[in-house]
């Protein structure tokens, strides 16, 4: 038997499994400290529900990652402090993020992690790692399509030149 067969937990991580995982949880420190701010500048009671499930969500992926690097004796990267609530009046107009703006940032951050997801799947030895990284992709796929579905009724979605083959304008 090699080094690499028995209980995947017993095995060694390799340092793409390593880098993908602290870069994972160093990111994700970075985009809850910016939905905390976001927040406070989002009018839309529907995308504020959304930025509050994405920060759920990053922070149980980040208890699993932390979990799997410190059994590895990986230390882990600093998180930035827990950002306050404001009021929105109080934020000056020139300097608010618009509600379509905030959606935009969030549609494309779901989506670079989605591709981000697929790499540390295809790139894991350890099926447990591989295992974990499908339930993060699972979990942002579905969130992404509730994003899209927001983007759409709230017409906040500006989609690219729309292509209708000849004859079937309507």
């Amino acid at each position: 038997m090699g080094i690499l067969s028995g209980n995947p937990k017993d095995e060694p991580l390799h340092y793409g499994e390593v880098f993908a995982m602290f870069t994972n949880l160093s990111v994700n420190n970075g985009m809850i400290s910016g939905y905390q701010t976001m927040i406070n500048h989002a009018g839309d009671g529907d995308l504020k529900k959304l930025m509050e499930e994405a920060i759920k969500s990053l922070q149980a992926e980040n208890q699993q990652l932390e979990e799997l690097l410190k059994s590895n004796g990986v230390g882990l990267p600093p998180a930035p402090p827990a950002r306050p609530n404001a009021n929105l009046e109080d934020i000056p107009v020139g300097a608010r993020s618009t509600d379509p703006e905030i959606s935009a940032a969030i549609s494309a951050d779901t989506a670079a992690g989605l591709v981000a997801c697929s790499q540390a799947i295809g790139q894991a030895v350890r099926e447990d790692v591989a295992m974990m990284y499908g339930q993060f992709h699972m979990n942002k796929a579905q969130f992404g399509a509730k994003m899209l579905k927001l983007n759409k009724e709230k017409g906040w979605l500006i989609p690219p030149p729309l292509h209708y083959p000849k004859g079937t304008e309507s």
